[in-house]
């Protein structure tokens, strides 16, 4: 079965998960496992592209993984910002824009450069939107969300009677985005972790037993094909 080019999603969300098992596998540290799995998120990147999708989101560090060792964290965090200095290159050449989801306040100035940096240099590129989620939490951006528009409120900007959904949607990271059609997540794991809680109530959920490192694009075709057998429904009959 091919994939449907008549009834492809707008935007998938990705969950890479399982670069830390697919090292440990395989003898290596976890450092290992992340860069090949930054590799494979920019062939799927790419391929996405290639095959018009509009926008694709992916978790790449979430407010907790702060948690994690010390030793991985510095060298996720390096990993991170030298992936964003070279790709932003890469990335305008294949008119790819980039955008940053999460509280870039929290993290060093350097690497808020290269994110500044790369969203300038790709800002007015016409093809895949590509959201990064850096220190990102989705209760964190809803809770942003909700001082933000109680400040308008405050300021008289706003009545709060005049508070729909679509003030809530205009609070969050994906202003002015569509919400995902599809939400993919590898490794096998049954659950969301934090990721994108708003924006995801309808979109449809797809969970891979097989590490991100592994992931290519024959994979994001049967994921896509997947989603067109799926009837979304929405909350009707």
């Amino acid at each position: 079965m091919e994939v449907n080019k008549d009834y492809m999603p707008q935007h998938i969300a990705i969950i890479m998960d399982g670069n830390r098992r697919w090292a440990k596998a395989q003898g290596k540290p976890a450092s290992f496992g992340h860069k090949e799995g930054a590799k494979t998120l920019e062939k799927i990147v790419r391929y996405a592209n290639q095959i018009g999708l509009k926008y694709i989101t992916v978790y790449a560090f979430s407010t907790e993984n702060w948690k994690r060792a010390e030793e991985e964290v510095k060298a996720l965090m390096l990993l991170l910002q030298n992936y964003l200095d070279e790709y932003s290159k890469r990335a305008d050449t294949e008119n790819i824009r980039v955008k940053i989801l999460g509280d870039i306040t929290a993290l060093s100035e350097g690497m808020q450069k290269s994110i500044n940096k790369c969203i300038e240099r790709t800002k007015n590129n016409t093809g895949v939107t590509f959201n990064i989620a850096l220190n990102y939490g989705g209760r964190d951006e809803i809770l942003k969300g909700i001082k933000q528009i109680a400040k308008r409120v405050e300021q008289k900007e706003l009545k709060i009677e005049d508070i729909t959904e679509k003030t809530v949607s205009d609070s969050l990271y994906t202003k002015g985005q569509p919400d995902p059609d599809l939400l993919i997540r590898t490794s096998g794991e049954l659950r969301l972790s934090n990721f994108l809680p708003w924006q995801l109530v309808y979109s449809e959920f797809l969970f891979i037993d097989k590490n991100w490192p592994d992931f290519n694009e024959n994979d994001l075709d049967e994921a896509i094909i997947e989603y067109q057998k799926r009837t979304r429904k929405f909350g009707a009959n």
